[in-house]
């Protein structure tokens, strides 16, 4: 039974680099420095949030509902996943859920029209 490699060292948690290459079929040893994939980098638990988020076409909503989790901590599991991979999370320039929710009771309770609330949300977005 063959097992994943690691994709980091379990002692000092650098990444490996892998030095050998065997086929199983052939039996052919190829000797060298190979570097793994990006995808090494990530924890058992980023790898099985990276499949469900492949299984659910990227959509977050769906996320969600297959894991049983909150908006927010599907975000926040995406950018662990981003930066694990190397990349910048560029912040988020909507507006947040807290200002969302602002001028949308502003907007129910009459204070302000649909297109202030409209206006401020574009705002809010740049």
């Amino acid at each position: 039974m063959a097992h994943p490699v690691v994709g980091r060292c379990p002692v000092c948690q650098e990444v490996p680099e892998v030095t050998r290459l065997h086929c199983r079929n052939c039996d052919t040893a190829i000797e060298g420095h190979f570097a793994l994939g990006k995808f090494y980098r990530l924890t058992p638990e980023q790898l099985a949030f990276v499949e469900t988020f492949v299984r659910c076409e990227g959509k977050l909503n769906k996320v969600e509902d297959e894991l049983g989790v909150s908006y927010p901590t599907v975000r926040s599991r995406l950018n662990e996943v981003i930066r694990a991979l190397g990349y910048e999370v560029r912040e988020e320039s909507y507006p947040s859920a807290e200002q969302r929710k602002i001028i949308l009771d502003q907007l129910a309770a009459g204070e302000i029209t649909s297109e202030e609330a409209i206006r401020l949300l574009k705002e809010k977005a740049s």
